[in-house]
């Protein structure tokens, strides 16, 4: 894997209008999702665009720790050998998933309906996260779990010996959670029936439906209901991963926000539980236009072609839209920086125990750079002065967040002055040649040692 950004301190100053079309890397959650169905299938799968971050390559290495194998051949393309349902092998060692949340939670899902013992754990940030969220529901299954205190990392997992089908409604709404009891839900006799009262990213039921499992999704007026039958035969699958709206939220927040830009950016998926902030910076006044729209591999795609908005005022983010862009609220809080007015969003607890904290971190760092924040322990208001009104001129700590630190470095791009962030490192995790592809564009970033 190509590692774009080694050196700890990146600095970002006033960009030239940003020009071209890039190539966003596929997207994670289903990168993680194809890799873990795939062991779990029997047969091969074979897998296009799968993002090559360190998130995923740690949830590969832990597939073939569970049995399965994992290959990359010539041209990109990656297959998995599956082992099948109920058929993970005791790894021989701890599984670390480094930085991933989502990783260490789906595979945990994926292994707790299974008779053996597995212990995880992972980088400093992730080993400080609770866990409790995913193995508290998992207990329900007859799972047994041994961490840290406030069910922190490393931590381990003891398999069900005799799981039971549970009724669970997810009490926050987390796509992480409810995907990992539905893959411990393939391991049990019976029907898995999970509630939502929030729709939430559903890349897992897609996924599950296409790989053969007996899967049922139901939309009430104030709750979503899955059931999953247990013991399906998962068949390998050709799964194309379309690139990653997460990802492709930065160069499209930054050309929106850099004078005379004007990008396209192909093949992002448009599923309705992750296209939140789209909806959000078109409501914003962001020149947002999507080209050649149509399906690959079950999801809805797009070309999204994203020109400099100078007219960009504050809104308030509906609460029942954040699980559709829980990752993007730290680079909307940089558009909000650019805008006339207050950006209220409201209903973002999750953001709270992600990576960082990414709510204190990111008002300390819009602070430091002239930016008035409000925050609360759900909620936080960014109040914008208009294009081009950051002050800049100091250093942001990512607290070893990709996302934070991608952030603020599309914000440096037109500020005032230039900003830095303290460790570029984190963005491997993710996006490992974001570095390469903004400055193609025209990014000003520059290395600082």
């Amino acid at each position: 894997m190509s590692i774009n950004c080694d050196p700890r301190i990146m600095r970002a100053s006033s960009s030239r209008p940003l020009k071209g079309e890039v190539s966003i890397p596929g997207d994670k959650s289903i990168s993680h999702r194809s890799l873990i169905l795939g062991a779990l299938a029997i047969g091969q799968t074979r897998i296009t665009g799968l993002l090559e971050g360190q998130d995923v390559l740690d949830t590969a290495r832990a597939m073939v720790g569970f049995g399965a194998q994992v290959e990359k051949v010539e041209g990109g393309e990656w297959y998995v050998e599956g082992v099948g349902v109920g058929g993970f092998a005791e790894p021989e060692t701890v599984v670390d998933c480094g930085n991933s949340g989502t990783g260490v939670r789906l595979i945990m899902g994926a292994m707790a309906t299974t008779p053996i013992n597995v212990t995880f754990t992972g980088d400093h940030s992730l080993n400080s996260r609770p866990m409790g969220r995913v193995t508290d529901p998992l207990s329900k299954f007859g799972v047994a779990t041994f961490g840290r205190s406030k069910g922190r990392l490393p931590m381990t997992i003891v398999g069900a010996r005799s799981p039971i089908p549970i009724q669970y409604t997810v009490p926050v709404p987390s796509a992480q959670v409810k995907s990992a009891l539905l893959l411990a839900g393939l391991n049990v006799p019976g029907d898995t029936i999970i509630t939502e009262t929030e729709k939430t990213r559903d890349h897992t039921e897609r996924m599950l439906s296409s790989f053969g499992a007996e899967i049922k999704v139901e939309d009430y007026s104030n709750r979503r209901l899955i059931t999953l039958s247990g013991y399906s035969e998962l068949k390998g699958q050709n799964v194309r991963v379309p690139s990653d709206p997460s990802s492709a939220a930065f160069p499209i927040c930054a050309a929106i926000t850099i004078e005379g830009s004007d990008i396209l950016v192909p093949n992002i998926t448009l599923n309705e539980t992750r296209a939140g902030l789209f909806t959000t910076l078109i409501e914003m006044g962001a020149n947002l236009s999507f080209e050649n729209e149509r399906e690959e591999s079950g999801e809805p795609v797009a070309d999204i072609r994203a020109c400099f908005s100078p007219d960009l005022q504050g809104i308030e983010v509906p609460p029942e839209r954040a699980a559709s862009m829980i990752d993007e609220y730290p680079i909307l809080a940089v558009v909000a920086a650019n805008a006339s007015g207050e950006t209220k969003m409201r209903g973002v607890r999750e953001l709270r125990v992600k990576e960082s904290d990414r709510i204190d971190a990111m008002a300390k760092g819009l602070r430091s750079n002239g930016v008035s924040v409000d925050e609360g322990e759900d909620w936080w208001i960014v109040k914008g002065n208009g294009a081009g009104s950051v002050k800049g001129g100091s250093t942001c700590q990512t607290f070893l967040d990709h996302r934070i630190a991608m952030s603020f470095l599309i914000l440096g791009l037109s500020s005032q002055k230039y900003i830095d962030i303290d460790d570029c490192s984190p963005i491997n995790t993710s996006f490992p040649n974001f570095i390469q592809l903004m400055r193609e564009l025209g990014a000003n970033l520059e290395a600082r040692g």
